[in-house]
């Protein structure tokens, strides 16, 4: 039976050259399910991790392969950069390293990613739950955003659950669902712990995540075969050095002593929630491997100036930045006023004044206001606006 699968597989692939060789639009790539089960045949054969096909595996491919094709292609870019960190802590915890592949759907390696439940960063902790994997979260300091320290805390989670359902897929379940999604799935299935049986009782997210998770890998493995382009990222990491900082210093202090624009420092090191770094314990700051040598040189001038948290000065003074955000235009609604409206879109009365060349605080029914907004924000205020 091996061989006849094999020679099928054969044909298969044989078929598919036809479909994938150089002379293939690019744009209209397409694979038969038999095509599928053969890579992830050899995919599964790498891992402890159960790699099936499975229909719903196949529609997660597509979208990641089509439908998201140019995401997937910033996201290859950004592996380059995230992958050996996590690769290197998921060894530490002697973890299967293809659950890298899990910040594909959780974040889309994007670090300051936001979900709509308040859950931050590449592995997306909710506020409770990165302070129970003693994550530091408060005004200043938000290591959900940090990639050592969230990555950190989710091998402790990992590690936790497959400890608790001695199954990689239940695991993998539980991450997204939590525990308790998966004890029920399992109760209302009699005792069943099969994953493929028993996930028709999971909620329907929960249901859809490792399908999500099994045709990431397979794309992060065979995306050339999808006519699928790397993406060089914006931001050189790999070009990068660290620093340890026991004092308090601000961006804006080391943008003018290095040169690195605020921009890239908020890229770097987006832990520091108010471009700010408080000083009150060592803290790690990532610069660009040519900008160290030059703040070393003046780190004496640096810690002898007085440096705080922004004040409100400052704030006013930048209001009218819109970098790293994009636009959307809000309609004024009757009986809105400002502050209910920088409320709602995360910004200050100051940034909705700048925008839009007002000095009133005067607004009326059907006025068009631009607003400047987070892109990790863009669909929740797009299907707040609809």
């Amino acid at each position: 039976m091996e061989k006849i699968a094999f020679l099928l597989c054969m044909v298969c692939l044989v078929s598919n050259h036809f479909v994938i060789g150089q002379n293939a639009d690019s744009n209209n790539l397409s694979h038969n399910d038999l095509y599928y089960e053969y890579k992830l045949l050899h995919l599964n054969k790498t891992t402890p991790i159960p790699i099936d096909f499975h229909d719903d595996v196949k529609k997660y491919i597509e979208i990641y392969a089509k439908q998201r094709k140019d995401e997937f292609g910033r996201i290859i870019g950004q592996a380059d950069y995230y992958f050996p960190i996590f690769e290197t802590l998921l060894d530490k915890y002697q973890l299967p390293l293809e659950l890298k592949y899990l910040s594909i759907v959780e974040s889309g390696l994007n670090p300051v990613a936001r979900s709509r439940s308040g859950a931050l960063g590449l592995w997306q902790f909710k506020l409770n739950a990165g302070k129970m994997f003693d994550l530091t979260i408060n005004s200043y300091i938000d290591e959900r955003l940090d990639v050592y320290a969230s990555t950190e805390a989710a091998c402790k989670y990992f590690d936790y659950l497959y400890n608790t359902f001695n199954d990689w897929l239940l695991a993998i379940s539980a991450y997204n669902g939590g525990p308790g999604v998966v004890r029920n799935a399992i109760e209302r299935a009699g005792g069943n712990t099969h994953y493929w049986e028993i996930r028709k009782y999971m909620t329907e997210q929960t249901k859809n995540y490792v399908p999500a998770f099994i045709a990431a890998a397979y794309v992060m493995k065979h995306y050339q075969d999808h006519g699928i382009t790397k993406k060089n990222i914006e931001v050189d990491f790999t070009n990068t050095d660290t620093l340890h900082i026991p004092y308090p210093v601000s961006f804006e202090q080391i943008t003018e002593i290095t040169g690195v624009t605020t921009e890239k420092l908020m890229a770097l090191n987006p832990v520091y929630k108010l471009q700010f770094i408080p000083g009150d314990q060592l803290y790690t700051l990532v610069l660009p491997s040519s900008a160290i040598s030059g703040y070393l040189r003046n780190e004496t001038k640096i810690r002898a100036q007085k440096s705080s948290a922004p004040t409100y000065t400052e704030l006013v003074r930048n209001a009218h930045n819109t970098d790293n955000k994009i636009k959307i235009t809000h309609e004024v609604q009757q009986g809105e006023f400002f502050h209910k409206i920088a409320l709602q879109y995360n910004c200050t009365i100051e940034n909705l004044k700048a925008w839009n060349d007002l000095d009133s605080n005067a607004l009326y029914p059907g006025q068009k206001l631009e607003v400047w907004i987070d892109p990790a924000h863009e669909d929740t205020f797009l299907h707040n606006e609809k």
